[in-house]
């Protein structure tokens, strides 16, 4: 695969399940990658394999951002193609039976990780693409909770939270087509990651979220990143603006 030879592709939380699979494939069809990471240099390393350049922030921090993006069009030249918007953070307490000290505390981190940094890396990214006159495209990695709902009440802030940020991207997407700035959202199911194993404990286990999925199998991340490359090439312009559930059926609307 050669279809992103010559584009510049940012990819946030690369350190980790979807995020280390999409800048893993980035790579892989010809792009230039830039893969952030928060804590875990490590992983984000293993993931592209020294095939990438390597940019931490903390996204809790806006200034971090801020930093980030810009040393992001240093290394990128001043010519960015592609923002994935993949990280997140999802806790597996803060919900209505939880002390409101900690309800706060979740709530306040996944509005600034899952809501506020990434509506501010598309903020960069647009302004720079009408600034310069050029084209550009946006990939948002959403949830299926965002329209279903969570099974799991103590993951309520990051349902809605994935429903604040889909809704940002489908803004770019309806107000800026004309310009050629494009922006999509991926909405997987329950993914192989980290994140829905921890999931899955709250929920009766593997076993039993599993005997839920029609497919009987969790998606994998690499199903995610494979669309993320396709959306990333540009041929599916009149897709923007499209939630693209990936869920094997799990989920239906």
């Amino acid at each position: 695969m050669a279809e992103l030879t010559g584009k510049t592709i940012v990819v946030t939380g690369a350190s980790k399940g979807i995020g280390a699979a999409t800048a893993r494939a980035m790579i892989e069809a010809g792009a230039t990658v830039i893969a952030h990471y928060g804590g875990d240099r490590s992983g984000a390393e293993a993931a592209t394999d020294g095939r990438a350049h390597l940019v931490q922030a903390d996204f809790t921090d806006m200034k971090a951002v801020d930093r980030f993006w810009d040393e992001t069009i240093e290394l990128a030249e001043g010519r960015v193609d592609v923002l994935v918007n993949n990280a997140g953070i999802m806790r597996q307490t803060g919900g209505f039976a939880d002390p409101i000290d900690e309800w706060d505390t979740v709530w306040t981190e996944a509005i600034t990780v899952n809501v506020h940094a990434p509506a501010r890396l598309m903020r960069h990214a647009v302004r720079r693409w009408l600034d310069a006159d050029e084209k550009g495209a946006i990939v948002g990695i959403g949830s299926w909770v965002s329209t279903r709902g969570t099974s799991h009440p103590g993951a309520i802030a990051y349902a809605a939270s994935k429903a604040a940020i889909s809704a940002a991207t489908k803004t770019v997407a309806r107000n800026y087509a004309a310009k050629g700035i494009l922006a999509y959202i991926i909405a997987p199911g329950v993914v192989r990651t980290q994140m829905s194993v921890d999931t899955a404990a709250k929920l009766g286990g593997e076993d039993a979220v599993t005997a839920t999925l029609p497919m009987g199998e969790w998606v994998p991340p690499e199903d995610i990143a494979e669309t993320a490359v396709f959306l990333a090439t540009g041929r599916a312009r009149h897709l923007t603006g499209a939630t693209i559930d990936l869920n094997g059926a799990a989920y239906i609307r």
